[in-house]
């Protein structure tokens, strides 16, 4: 079934681009010209209104939500199948083209920026749910799904797909991110929840990472490519289609929000749920500072100290048991506020705080940017490394609230900044380079969900080491050998 969730977004006429177009110099001439000399092969794949070099289409596919400047593709193309996929990668590999696979650009790391140019593949028309097999709880989507678009289809199923990273992010972007969410205590990271992917190489080659049609719920056969594709942040090649796990819609859902007297009783109460064997479905944590915002921007009443989000999926009577459970535990270190929430309306008010945690951290500094560090931590670390970042932050004069995922060890400093302001860009630079060293010094990783990118190179090697980044090199050069896919990403 077609879903029609596309940008509204009007392809300018060829001779308009080219007008519009020649007011943006490319910092590439000799990509620029390679992709001159293609335009006509380009078009004979995907039609005229299938490639855009046009100035506001390319500044577009050039950049993401995160603070990294805006770097265009040299054209934009928009495939509409697999085979024009592949048709258009073979024209590119032939020319030495770089190649940028876009799907909604709602990332965090710069995953879309054209640093060495090229051509952008921009997959929002290939926006089917192809097969959906509900008695084996699994479905294939192609890359202009997403997430919502996907729940809405599902509805009335009685199945969902809970991985939840804030967007509505692309279902194949979140595949190439290994993104996750709130939902990932219970349900997972995206990791876990793909079968099968379909893959564009370099060169045109279609590869199905576990083997054409197949989407067993375990297999032992051979070397596991689809976790290597899964987070390869399209430097490996361009998801065409993803073959992911659902889940039974829970009978009872139950919401509670509890404040707690310092971050360590907050961690030592998740801490405690999960050793309980509570199956809890979101467990998330707002500092102070970010309690604050979020009461100042959505007119809402809560404590202004570290608090916990928390909600639990199952039958009625297991609901009412881990409530009982999380109830009890939360008390014992001084939890105190509980507000609770059953029906859908209530829990939606309930979570309003940690969905506008983005725009309430933005409302705090009116005209100026926001930038989510992403560290991840084992948990008894959480409550240390929490306390000294925000000595961190205050020592500094920053601003950057706290949300985290607290059932994994996740959580983000939302860094609000001024960006015409070079010094406090470098002081907030300073600032994310000693947390992610610090949480590699507490056994942690540099990013828990948001990718490498372009900002975390460096710190990609001092956590893995010269050993794994050689072989993750080996890897590049054994599938793309002229690194042309998503050039200038993970590996520096």
């Amino acid at each position: 079934m077609l879903l029609g969730f596309r940008p509204s977004l009007r392809l300018l006429s060829p001779r308009l681009q080219l007008l519009q177009s020649r007011s943006m110099q490319s910092e590439h001439p000799a990509t620029s010209a390679a992709v001159g000399s293609v335009l006509s092969a380009l078009r004979s794949i995907c039609g005229e209104g299938g490639v855009s070099f046009g100035a506001a289409v390319r500044e577009q596919h050039g950049r993401d939500e995160s603070i990294h400047r805006c770097c265009p593709p040299d054209v934009v193309v928009f495939p509409r199948c697999v085979e024009e996929v592949s048709a258009l990668a073979k024209v590119c590999h032939q020319h030495n083209l770089p190649i940028i696979p876009f799907g909604t650009g709602t990332g965090l790391e710069g995953g879309v920026s054209a640093v060495k140019g090229g051509v952008c593949f921009s997959l929002r028309n290939m926006d089917q749910v192809l097969d959906l097999h509900p008695e084996d709880f699994d479905v294939t989507v192609e890359p202009g799904v997403t997430r919502k678009a996907l729940n809405s289809y599902l509805r009335g199923t009685g199945l969902w797909f809970p991985v939840d990273p804030g967007a509505d992010a692309s279902l194949c972007g979140m595949a190439a991110t290994s993104a996750s969410g709130t939902n990932a205590v219970r349900y997972g990271t995206m990791r876990e929840n793909v079968l099968n992917l379909e893959v564009v190489l370099a060169d045109g080659t279609v590869l199905h990472t576990a083997g054409r049609g197949r989407r067993p719920r375990k297999t032992a056969a051979g070397y596991n490519l689809t976790n290597l594709l899964v987070g390869s942040e399209g430097t490996l090649g361009i998801i065409t289609k993803a073959t992911l796990r659902l889940y039974g819609i829970p009978e009872a859902m139950v919401s509670a929000v509890c404040s707690f007297p310092s971050v360590q009783a907050a961690v030592d109460s998740t801490v405690q749920i999960l050793q309980a064997g509570v199956p809890i479905a979101r467990i998330e944590f707002l500092d102070d500072v970010m309690m604050d915002a979020c009461n100042r921007f959505s007119s809402l009443s809560y404590a202004v100290s570290p608090t916990l989000f928390l909600e639990f999926h199952g039958s009625e009577r297991s609901v009412e048991e881990q409530v009982l459970t999380a109830e009890d535990i939360t008390q014992s270190n001084g939890g105190s506020d509980f507000q609770w929430a059953r029906d859908a309306g209530s829990r939606e008010r309930l979570w309003k705080a940690r969905h506008d945690a983005w725009y309430a951290a933005l409302a705090l500094r009116p005209g100026c940017k926001a930038y989510a560090t992403d560290v991840c931590v084992p948990l008894s670390r959480l409550p240390q490394i929490i306390v000294d970042t925000k000595q961190d932050l205050m020592e500094n004069r920053l601003t950057g609230p706290i949300a985290g995922h607290v059932g994994d060890g996740n959580f983000h400093c939302l860094m609000v900044v001024e960006p015409s302001d070079p010094e406090e860009l470098h002081r907030v630079h300073l600032f994310t380079e000693r947390l992610a060293r610090r949480a590699l010094a507490m056994d942690g990783t540099c990013t828990g969900e948001h990718g490498v990118g372009l900002g975390k190179r460096a710190l990609l090697c001092e956590e893995v080491g010269p050993e794994a980044v050689k072989v993750m090199q080996r890897l590049k050069e054994s599938l793309d050998p002229k690194n042309l896919m998503n050039p200038g990403k993970i590996l520096q």
